[in-house]
């Protein structure tokens, strides 16, 4: 028990040196010849040889010079395909070849790498991965659905016995609503989109936190787990309120998940090294490779060929970490039940 208590203290060393292990990196917005050229596309509609249909019209959509009818196409003015973010992007992509012949390293644009666009959506491979561990997540969700209610014992009122049956599917629905807009904000980066993303990954962080605790510590009284859900919930909404009404602040979102994230490993980690649960070697590995993407979300280097920077890779990496969760909540449920059913005798 000693040993498994050590390793999970370096587990837990190896979160806090990932924190400080960050790569910095300039702002190219701040770049002269990158304002200029945005600037330049803005009067003229063209960067280079490539022009902009969009910049014959202002930012609201109206047409500079020309009747009603003229006026930007609703779906373009919609996702938000303007003559600045047209100007911004193309003079970011061209900013870089410059770059990459004078043998400079790439830099950040408004606190971002430099990704490649397809077909307007601004990190493709982030949305790939984020739309198929929402599929795992939803597959995971009804294949634990038909064992509770169609393959174990129900209650005589047609209730399941696992005592934390609610509290998956609230899991459900809010890890996939977490992971839809994730997908819409990688797709289209927008105010709307990141308030919605930033606010839906609070939650899903807040409520992760609160399962982690009632089930390691087997919490089954009312009381104790308004406890512990009072001052979580009240840390959430003050995150969100803060973040939609006072300041959409992306390092103080970062610092708030990743101390809740942090909090709900160290839970995590001290039940699968104290448990005996018939599964736990399933709680070990979602422990460690919990570890592990968390050190990969905090890297921070230039996206491969254009496409696949560090967030893309640690959304392919919660792939598989989500199918190993719902892995262990079936044989969870199989093992309550079991004992529950043997208590009922």
């Amino acid at each position: 028990m000693a040993r498994c208590l050590r390793r999970v203290v370096v587990l837990i060393v190896v979160v806090v040196l990932c924190l400080v292990w960050t790569l910095e990196a300039s702002e190219g917005d701040a770049d002269p010849l990158y304002k200029s050229c945005v600037d330049q596309c803005q009067k003229t509609g063209c960067v280079g040889d490539t022009c902009f249909h969009q910049c014959k019209f202002s930012a609201d959509g109206k047409a500079i010079d020309g009747p009603w009818y003229m006026q930007e196409p609703l779906y373009l003015r919609w996702k938000q395909w303007d003559c600045q973010s047209d100007c911004q992007y193309e003079c970011m992509m061209t900013r870089e070849e410059e770059r990459k012949r004078e043998g400079e390293k790439p830099t950040k644009y408004f606190g971002k790498w430099p990704l490649k666009h397809v077909y307007g959506i601004q990190e493709p491979v982030s949305v790939a991965f984020s739309a198929l561990d929402l599929a795992i997540q939803f597959h995971g969700w009804v294949s634990y659905f038909i064992l509770v209610y169609y393959h174990l014992p129900l209650q005589p009122n047609r209730k399941p016995y696992y005592e934390y049956n609610g509290l998956l599917h609230i899991y459900a629905i809010i890890v996939m609503n977490a992971l839809f807009w994730s997908g819409v904000c990688h797709s289209r980066d927008v105010d709307l989109t990141e308030r919605l993303d930033y606010s839906s990954a609070t939650v899903l962080a807040g409520y992760t936190l609160v399962l982690a605790v009632i089930r390691s510590f087997s919490i089954h009284d009312k009381s104790a787990k308004v406890m512990v859900t009072a001052p979580v919930l009240a840390l959430v909404a003050t995150h969100i309120i803060y973040l939609n009404f006072y300041n959409l602040d992306e390092g103080l979102h970062r610092k708030v998940i990743y101390g809740i994230g942090g909090v709900e490993l160290v839970v995590w980690g001290l039940w699968a090294a104290l448990t005996s649960h018939p599964s736990k070697w399933k709680l070990r590995a979602f422990f460690v490779l919990s570890i592990l993407t968390t050190c990969l979300r905090m890297l921070d280097f230039p996206p491969y060929k254009g496409y696949v920077d560090a967030h893309a890779l640690w959304r392919a990496a919660g792939i598989p970490l989500s199918y190993l969760w719902w892995s262990f909540i079936r044989d969870d449920a199989v093992f309550r039940t079991t004992v529950l059913l043997k208590k009922s005798k």
